[in-house]
């Protein structure tokens, strides 16, 4: 028997839920019902309020729902919530218009809410995260997380517990571990002053084909289930994928495929300007990749570069010099990075604030002239500061023209932001570049000194 006096909220937030903000602003729809507390009154009128959850300082003072008399119903929309929190959601219930506003008759709570930024997070095991070791990374008030019961919560590792899922479309078939986007939420809350919202959507071995709509599409409309039940509106995608399409087959068509998956998520969420943050894959340290791996990563991390100057509103971050936990997966502390840098690609392009967050990439590539032995010039942007080196970059660069592959014999700093390639013989007919393209790459990759980012990878990039 519910004997419960007051107001109770049948329909609203749950404790722990981030509201996207609009602008500023969010609102959210409130229904329930109410109870007369037994002392002979009758005509009862449910008030809603908004407190800091710091200093119960009022957000928004007492307003009247629509209370009915006949049902014992109410319902509210409430508006022009600011951005921040946290807040305290209060209900409280007068009756035949006696007492004080304090002395109202008790009613349903709802604490711990905020109203910010909602990032979806998708992709496979490095999006899911698979970091193995103990690191510091604590939970934060104002970082929240949807977990994959469908209850929001205070974000904490690991994003992708399965317990009591509501989804089995990405159950993990083992325990993860530490994930790179309360890194990430830290620093954009911290930066913005507003809290975050994480969506954690990730499946580990997925391919794209899962993600995109016109192929298989089964976490593509989990996906889209997903955020149209918090109310269709996130901020952006945190996007780590690719490993399970560096095949012969698949690597080709990734760029096209990942194309239509963008198009199709902004097409069915309303939002021509997603932003897509993404990340450039780091390295698989298999004991004996085949000759056909090295083409396919190389291949679809180019693809992963290009998808950042063909496609609006997308950034790419780097990886290849993050530290792993086994052959794959990154660990806590390249999680730590790649949430960092992911962090600042959010500040600087959809926050507007004056961050660099590009790595270096490559801008062209050119024959020096003379006679003798081949010298390439490589032109890169994005160097904030000037190149340096912890390590021979020989091993990192490998031309290929029509007599065949040809290693550097010595490479050497001729600038800021030019690296020469001297050849041991010209270079003969169509000849193309490839910079840590294969799939376990070596490992000293030139470095910003400014930034300490290193070089995009590249694949097949022309030399003039």
């Amino acid at each position: 028997m519910n004997d419960q006096i007051g107001v109770t909220i049948t329909q609203g937030p749950k404790p722990w839920t981030v509201l996207q903000h609009k602008k500023g602003f969010a609102s959210l729809e409130l229904q329930g019902n109410w109870t007369p507390p037994g002392d002979g009154s009758i005509v009862g009128k449910v008030y809603v309020r908004l407190v800091s959850e710091d200093t119960s300082a009022p957000v928004l003072g007492w307003i009247p729902a629509d209370t009915d008399q006949n049902s014992r119903t109410w319902s509210l929309r409430l508006k022009n919530i600011p951005a921040g929190g946290l807040y305290r959601l209060e209900t409280s219930l007068q009756m035949d218009d006696k007492a004080a506003m304090e002395w109202f008759t008790r009613g349903d709570m709802v604490h711990h809410l905020g109203v910010g930024d909602l990032w979806v997070i998708a992709g496979q095991s490095n999006a899911a995260g698979y970091g193995k070791g103990p690191v510091n990374d604590p939970p934060e008030l104002g970082i929240h997380l949807l977990r994959h019961n469908g209850q929001w919560d205070l974000a904490s590792h690991p994003f992708g517990d399965s317990t009591h899922s509501i989804h089995m479309e990405n159950r993990e078939n083992a325990n993860p571990g530490h994930s790179p986007f309360l890194s990430f939420a830290r620093i954009v809350k911290r930066e913005t002053g507003f809290p975050v919202g994480l969506i954690p959507l990730a499946h580990g071995g997925s391919p794209l084909s899962k993600w995109n709509p016109e192929e298989d599409g089964t976490l593509y409309r989990l996906m889209l289930r997903t955020i149209q039940s918090i109310g269709g509106n996130v901020r952006g995608i945190l996007w780590y994928q690719g490993c399970t399409d560096c095949t012969p087959k698949e690597s080709p068509t990734y760029l096209n495929r990942f194309r239509r998956m963008v198009h199709s998520i902004r097409k069915d969420l309303n939002h021509d300007t997603l932003p897509m943050l993404t990340v450039q894959l780091n390295r698989h340290t298999s004991s004996n990749p085949e000759p056909e791996s090295d083409i396919s990563w190389g291949t679809l991390r180019e693809h992963q570069r290009k998808a950042a100057h063909e496609i609006a509103h997308v950034t790419v971050i780097p990886a290849l010099d993050c530290p792993l936990s086994d052959e794959i997966h990154n660990s806590p502390a390249g999680n730590l990075l790649i949430g960092e840098r992911m962090a600042r690609a959010a500040l600087a392009t959809v926050y507007g604030k004056p961050v660099h967050y590009q790595a270096p990439e490559i801008q062209s590539a050119r024959q020096l002239p003379g006679d003798g032995p081949a010298v390439i010039e490589l032109t890169f942007d994005h160097v904030k500061g000037h190149f340096l080196t912890t390590g021979p970059l020989e091993p990192v660069f490998t031309i290929e023209d029509d007599q065949g592959t040809i290693q550097a014999a010595k490479c050497s700093l001729a600038g800021s932001h030019i690296i020469w390639l001297h050849l041991p013989r010209r270079i003969a007919g169509r000849a193309v570049v490839h910079g840590a393209y294969e799939q376990n790459p070596a490992a000293h990759l030139p470095l910003d000194q400014a930034s300490y980012l290193p070089m995009l990878a590249f694949y097949q990039f022309p030399i003039e």
